[in-house]
């Protein structure tokens, strides 16, 4: 999928989308554009419909004419906030506990051990959730270290869990969920690590204070600037690149190579590929699994 912003004539005013606002094909490619240079995710035209049933809501909720009047409200000096929720309405979060559950057996089988022997003669492990959603993927990565490596909170081990989307990391961060969303945790695991907790009229469950003591929630955008200072030892990266052009992949794949530690293992979506410079550096150790060349 990829997307080339139209640099062109701006003119055309073709009805891409019959509904209550008035949606055109120079609001879609605006619309695009935004949204490729702020998450770097591809939009083409098929998508249009989605876009606007999407962000029609937006539009009501704002009390909003057309789609000119967002376009021009999302690039102006105070549209910030209204930028992070139109990508917020645009992308979608599905995720759930120990998705594509053969990561997370490799991680324990595999990765762990040697992680687990390197803290506990006093070294510094570190994994990282690029793409955290609402905090299923990183709670199922604390997890399986906790079943690795049941002394972990007694150590220097820590794993980093990030989104673009400031209303996930909340979520992560509040780490409550619904009866449903616990089902894929193993009963074991379920009454270690996690509460029976009251949510107005529903029952949650929630994530125990031993187990959030392994993860940080930060807000952090994969083509923006990583401020991270340390490598990693286990990246996850799953299922976020396929909404970006081939470049963006590219350049977001490469950029994980010089802060992963030699030997450091990633994790990638069912339906990813690593392509580009990266490539060259990083062997298949699994399905979707790679291994940074390099002793550990």
């Amino acid at each position: 999928m990829s997307f080339v912003a139209d640099t062109g004539d701006r003119s055309r005013k073709r009805p891409i989308v019959e509904g209550e606002f008035a949606f055109t094909d120079d609001d879609f490619r605006q619309i695009a554009s935004i949204l490729h240079s702020h998450a770097g995710i591809a939009l083409t035209e098929a998508k249009a419909a989605l876009v606007y049933s999407r962000l029609a809501k937006r539009l009501r909720s704002l009390g909003l004419k057309s789609f000119r009047d967002y376009c021009d409200l999302v690039q102006g000096r105070e549209g910030l906030d209204e930028r992070q929720a139109m990508m917020a309405a645009l992308t979608t979060n599905v995720t759930r506990f120990f998705r594509e559950p053969h990561h997370f057996e490799h991680l324990r089988d595999e990765v762990m051990p040697k992680l687990a022997e390197r803290a506990r003669q006093g070294g510094r492990v570190r994994l990282w959730s690029a793409a955290c959603s609402s905090g299923q993927e990183p709670y199922s990565m604390a997890l399986t270290v906790l079943e690795a490596m049941p002394d972990a909170l007694d150590h220097d081990v820590k794993i980093l869990a990030t989104d673009i989307d400031p209303n996930m990391v909340a979520e992560g961060r509040d780490g409550l969920y619904r009866e449903d969303h616990v089902e894929p945790v193993p009963l074991n695991l379920r009454g270690r690590w996690f509460r029976k907790a009251p949510h107005g009229g529903d029952r949650r469950w929630e994530v125990a204070p031993e187990l959030r003591e392994l993860v940080a929630f930060r807000e952090l955008n994969l083509i923006g600037d990583w401020p991270m200072k340390g490598r990693f030892d286990v990246v996850f990266c799953r299922n976020v690149v396929i909404y970006f052009d081939e470049t963006t992949q590219e350049r977001v794949w490469s950029r994980f190579i010089p802060v992963m530690t030699p030997g450091a293992t990633l994790y990638i979506g069912h339906s990813e590929r690593v392509t580009g410079p990266a490539a060259g550096r990083l062997e298949t150790c699994g399905l979707t699994t790679y291994r940074l060349g390099g002793a550990r």
